[in-house]
């Protein structure tokens, strides 16, 4: 909770930073609020805040999912400045929203009651309305937020309709209280169908088809640094959400929803990898990448064991790295040529080879080639969903949509690599910033995929 707090309180300064001076401060204030707060989460909670444990609790599993999410949005802030530049007078506001939304997420890594849980959705979901339609004078941002609040509200419908059905059950909104009732009354209705009609909103929340309407349209249509955000904090927290309510609340009712869980996966893993080969646009590729992804993560709740929480955080790091270092690439380019087609990228190797390997070991570790740190996170989930009964057949199905995902991933990788002329001019330089996190993210990528164990004692497991 000190953390929540003090990221809180981050998000207040740098919005109020640009009272002064547009704004141009805000995102160094953000940055120094995410280290301290960094800092903070790995030591242990105060005692102070124990009396507030039956609506939020800093556990072990919280501190990790906290942790990983400070580190991909630090990363996404030393982006900004480049890619906001053109939207100086309203700096501030952007990069508040962005820490406003990780106060969201953050509840979502330790809400301990159905109560804390939409508020931390709520919290989480509100700014990004807002950073979706940040583009004014662009009718696809307009579009996408639009888009984005309408499927949001629909969404927020189910999941208070559930809630509702689960109390008129159980008469608690305690995740513990809950589970109890579930293992006593296995076959009660009302409770079964609040818990389908949570599924449901949360699913809409992390993009698993069929709920997946709005995300390429809003992927898309968003600006870059917000996508990237949406596609990794936002899915971080959605997805531990997901996994804290089915695992305890739900976890005695399990064979209930685990059958409709698998449906929503399979189709996901189908439709995305396929939809992902028909683009011709590398932002909406990634839009579907980021659905696919979302599949492959669900197959945590199958064979589950004590490590599942650690393979889905080791998981949504390596995704979340990976994310910056595409978008990294993705955010130079649209800011060049106004475009993300495929043939935008056109010879970037040649002027900025850190850029396009970091962008193009980004994409092999999303595809699982072997040696990245996205293949130990797949060999983990595909290896525990094995154990299971029908999970021999998912996890074929995610080999499947894997090995499409390679074909539109090298299709990127080639525009960028294989064409001798370079239309990129060399003055327009990519900045110091951005080469260092292109560092960072190839370095952590490769090292993650030969010494996956490092994760654990970094995080402090």
């Amino acid at each position: 909770m000190s953390v929540l707090i003090i990221v809180f309180l981050t998000a207040v300064v740098a919005l109020f930073s640009g009272v002064f001076e547009q704004g141009k401060f805000a995102r160094y204030i953000g940055i120094l609020g995410l280290i301290i707060a960094l800092w903070v989460s790995f030591m242990p909670e105060a005692a102070f805040f124990g009396q507030y444990r039956h609506m939020y609790d800093y556990t072990a599993n919280t501190a990790l999912f906290t942790k990983i999410s400070i580190v991909t949005t630090l990363l996404l802030f030393f982006l900004g400045g480049f890619a906001f530049s053109n939207h100086r007078s309203h700096q501030s506001e952007l990069y508040a929203l962005m820490l406003f939304a990780l106060c969201g997420g953050i509840i979502l890594f330790g809400f301990q009651n159905l109560v804390t849980l939409f508020l931390g959705v709520e919290i989480l979901s509100i700014p990004l309305y807002v950073m979706a339609g940040a583009n004014k004078t662009d009718l696809r941002s307009n579009e996408a937020s639009i888009k984005y609040f309408l499927m949001g509200a629909f969404a927020t419908g189910f999941l208070l309709f559930g809630i509702a059905f689960i109390y008129g059950s159980t008469g608690s909104f305690d995740l513990y209280k809950i589970q109890d009732f579930g293992v006593s009354n296995p076959k009660d209705v009302m409770f079964i169908l609040g818990v389908l009609l949570i599924l449901c909103a949360l699913a809409f929340k992390v993009a698993l088809a069929p709920f997946h309407m709005w995300s390429p349209d809003v992927y898309y249509g968003s600006p870059s640094l917000i996508t990237a955000f949406m596609a990794s904090v936002v899915k971080i927290s959605g997805f531990f959400a997901l996994f804290r309510l089915m695992t305890i609340g739900f976890g005695g009712v399990t064979e209930e929803w685990i059958n409709v869980f698998g449906v929503f996966l399979i189709i996901t893993l189908l439709l995305a990898n396929v939809m992902g080969l028909a683009q011709t646009n590398a932002k909406r590729m990634l839009a579907y990448s980021s659905v696919s992804h979302a599949g492959y993560i669900g197959l945590v709740f199958f064979g589950m064991t004590s490590l599942s929480t650690y393979n889905l955080a080791f998981y949504l790091f390596a995704y979340s790295l990976s994310t910056v270092g595409v978008f990294m690439c993705l955010i130079y380019v649209e800011k060049l040529k106004r475009e993300t087609s495929f043939g935008a990228f056109k010879g970037l190797a040649k002027s900025e080879p850190l850029l396009a390997t970091a962008a193009a070991i980004s994409m092999l570790s999303m595809a699982g080639i072997p040696l990245t740190a996205g293949f130990m996170g797949k060999f983990a989930l595909f290896s525990q969903a094995m154990n299971s009964d029908h999970g021999a057949f998912l996890v074929l199905v995610a080999v499947l949509g894997s090995a499409v995902s390679i074909a539109y991933y090298l299709r990127l990788i080639i525009s960028m690599f294989f064409f001798k002329e370079s239309t990129f001019k060399s003055s327009e330089k990519v900045t110091l910033t951005y080469n260092i996190v292109a560092v960072f993210v190839i370095a952590s990528i490769i090292v993650l995929g030969v010494f996956p164990d490092l994760f654990a004692r970094q995080f402090g497991l």
